[in-house]
């Protein structure tokens, strides 16, 4: 992902008046210890599996990763120009940190890792992906997570 200083002017100029979504609350829950949680990953890198549709320019929907997905099977379609992919090409938990997880979950510091995780294009208003984000939320729930590992790339 480039660096917002390392942005042509105008362009970094654009990017730090993007329009953010205001909410008039800020809800709170308490929940049961980090090491009771079921985990499941959101990133917004638009990544998808070797055998699943690409995303294409200003796809508004998701993609779901198994969680027994192997790193070679999982790939990138992100569109953006600024969008640095090197990283994910030498470590897919960059934006995908499925590795880290399990090892959390096989350390007991989390509960579990759940069976699905998701992806969308993060090149995208917020307001576009709220439908998406209801989905995945009822996804998730079905699938009993509890705690969702955002990873905004």
């Amino acid at each position: 992902m480039a660096r917002l200083e390392d942005l042509p002017a105008g362009e970094r100029e654009l990017m730090m008046n993007i329009p953010m979504p205001h909410f008039d609350t800020t809800p709170f829950v308490t929940g049961k210890p980090l090491s009771e949680r079921r985990v499941a990953i959101l990133s917004t890198a638009a990544l998808q599996t070797r055998s699943d549709r690409a995303f294409a320019w200003g796809d508004a929907g998701y993609r779901v990763i198994p969680g027994q997905t192997q790193p070679n099977d999982i790939i990138m379609s992100h569109r953006s120009v600024n969008f640095d992919r090197s990283g994910f090409q030498q470590d897919y938990n960059v934006c995908f940190p499925l590795d880290r997880l399990r090892e959390l979950a096989h350390a007991g510091v989390i509960g579990s890792v759940a069976d699905y995780h998701y992806t969308v294009m993060g090149a995208n208003a917020p307001e576009r992906l709220e439908d998406t984000a209801r989905h995945i939320a009822g996804l998730m729930k079905r699938d009993a997570v509890d705690t969702v590992l955002l990873v905004p790339v």
